[in-house]
């Protein structure tokens, strides 16, 4: 018998023993993951950073200051890289800033930052092997995504502190939040053709992936970004933050296509994948 023989042999074997590993690996290759992941990180910055400027020129003064609370709590910026974030969310400057970005501007900033939610949705059909969806089925779910998104990121700050408990309830708290995001954001930008308990496994494997990476943000973000900062200026600081968004986007991607696929294989499928929703008209 050849190798190629026996190769073909053994992967025989192995579908037929573990079925669910066999279809996670295939899904894993074809569905290019690494390249969406990085390609949804590029996004994400792309529109994180004039969302941020549009936020700093329009948002009242108290946002602004939750903003900056929100981000100091998901980075524990110290140092210099605090301060580079006070200086883009000044409460004082936003008039002149308000004036040069103008409502116009506004508009433009926020139809541009439509494309990471079009990257997230082309990430979510890949995991669970859909077909692309039409445009005016989708086009307004781009919006109310990203939108829910910034309130998101607008309370970290409360989340992460518990509501004022501290660490104890705070850390459960943004699990339990954070899966319910990535259930909402599945069930949202997959136009509703996949029912919600099939969902779920992704959701939480997501929620647990963003959990573990908000810890370690806490204790290995200030050092890079501070050091980064020293080193080689803003364009370091701009380096470490798309480094961690790739970590951040990698481990998404990751995780809603290993819950699709344990959603669709045994013994989960017998509960989870009852009925198939019909596609949207």
């Amino acid at each position: 018998m050849s190798w190629s023989e026996r190769l073909q042999t053994l992967r025989a074997g192995a579908e037929r023993r573990l079925p669910v590993l066999t279809e996670l690996i295939d899904r894993l290759m074809s569905g290019q993951l690494l390249d969406s992941a990085t390609r949804l990180a590029a996004q994400a910055f792309l529109a994180s950073v004039p969302l941020l400027f549009a936020v700093a020129a329009f948002a009242p003064h108290g946002m602004q200051t939750q903003l900056q609370e929100s981000v100091r709590a998901m980075f524990g910026l110290t140092g210099p890289a605090d301060g580079q974030l006070r200086q883009v969310i000044d409460p004082s400057g936003n008039g002149e800033l308000r004036e040069t970005t103008g409502i116009i501007g506004l508009l433009v900033v926020l139809g541009s930052a439509t494309s990471f939610s079009r990257a997230m949705v082309r990430v979510c059909e890949r995991a669970w092997g859909l077909p692309k969806a039409s445009s005016r089925i989708t086009a307004w779910r781009w919006v109310v995504w990203l939108l829910a998104l910034v309130l998101f990121v607008f309370l970290q700050g409360p989340i992460r502190g518990g509501l004022g408990a501290g660490a104890v309830v705070g850390i459960p708290l943004y699990f339990a939040l954070s899966s319910a995001v990535w259930l909402w954001t599945q069930r949202l930008l997959l136009a509703s053709r996949i029912d919600w308990l099939p969902l779920l496994p992704g959701a939480l494997l997501a929620g647990a992936a963003t959990s573990a990476l908000a810890l370690s943000a806490r204790v290995y973000m200030p050092l890079a970004l501070n050091r980064a900062l020293n080193e080689y200026g803003s364009l370091g600081l701009v380096l470490a933050m798309l480094s961690w968004l790739i970590v951040l986007c990698t481990a998404v991607t990751f995780a809603l296509t290993v819950g699709a696929v344990l959603a669709q294989a045994p013994p989960l499928n017998r509960y989870l994948m009852r009925e198939r929703q019909p596609d949207p008209a």
